[in-house]
């Protein structure tokens, strides 16, 4: 047991701390860690659970987590920019950073629709918008970083192969995502293989990449085949143009 930690924390000082990447390290898993936490929170505060603290309130004003992570994005945003002080502070402002992204991203829906949807359907704007920025954080810490450390450590003539093996895999990631298929696109950063066929299929109706590329046939069949209804509604009995005169008799 004692052996098993203690490769795991060589390989992790090879592989993180002497590769310059802790910082990404701990902002990945601060994000992804206070995402879990918050949503954990909400659903417990929801549940009306006896012990657990309830919402903050000022003056009677409910007032969201995403308020402190705000708060928390600007003043570790301003410290790391401006005074960009050196290690181990500037990965504590990178933690704190990532856990103040965290408590804002969870609340993304509520930047969009200017409401509190929290538990409503269009709330899962917010867990989209989580995956998506845990995805980036994936790419810039693992993704392109790790397949380039491969092709420096294999012979030259495969270092293109290598480079472009990965570049592969983000590209693919980056397509799925923008057709708002996120898990294969989680997936596709790690056996790229995996995101092919769901890269060629019909995007989301609302997706970014059926609202840049689709038009009308490529839209209705996108709306089909995820059950969405058509942007126009069928006009109500008495509201077309052919029942505005009087109806004839039979």
């Amino acid at each position: 047991m004692i052996s098993t930690i203690a490769s795991v924390g060589s390989e992790f000082q090879r592989e993180i701390v002497d590769s310059g990447r802790l910082a990404s390290f701990l902002f990945f898993v601060a994000l992804l860690g206070t995402f879990g936490f918050i949503r954990t929170s909400t659903w417990m505060i929801r549940k009306q659970v006896s012990w657990w603290p309830g919402n903050v309130e000022v003056g009677g004003t409910h007032v969201h987590h995403l308020v402190w992570g705000i708060c928390a994005m600007m003043i570790f945003g301003y410290i790391g920019v401006v005074h960009q002080p050196d290690s181990p502070w500037r990965e504590i402002v990178t933690v704190f950073f990532a856990i103040g992204m965290g408590l804002a991203l969870d609340e993304f829906a509520l930047w969009v629709e200017l409401k509190d949807v929290y538990w409503e359907k269009d709330g899962r704007k917010s867990v989209d918008a989580m995956i998506i920025a845990g995805c980036a954080a994936a790419i810039l810490l693992v993704g392109f970083s790790a397949w380039m450390t491969l092709a420096d450590k294999v012979e030259n003539s495969v270092f293109a192969g290598a480079g472009a093996f990965g570049l592969v895999g983000i590209a693919i990631a980056l397509v799925n995502a923008a057709k708002e298929k996120l898990w294969w696109a989680l997936g596709s950063l790690i056996l790229w293989p995996v995101g092919v066929v769901p890269a060629f299929r019909l995007a989301k109706p609302h997706s970014i990449w059926a609202r840049r590329f689709y038009r009308d046939g490529r839209k209705r069949a996108s709306e089909e085949r995820y059950g969405v209804a058509g942007a126009e509604e069928a006009p109500e009995p008495g509201s077309g143009p052919a029942d505005s005169g009087a109806t004839a008799s039979t």
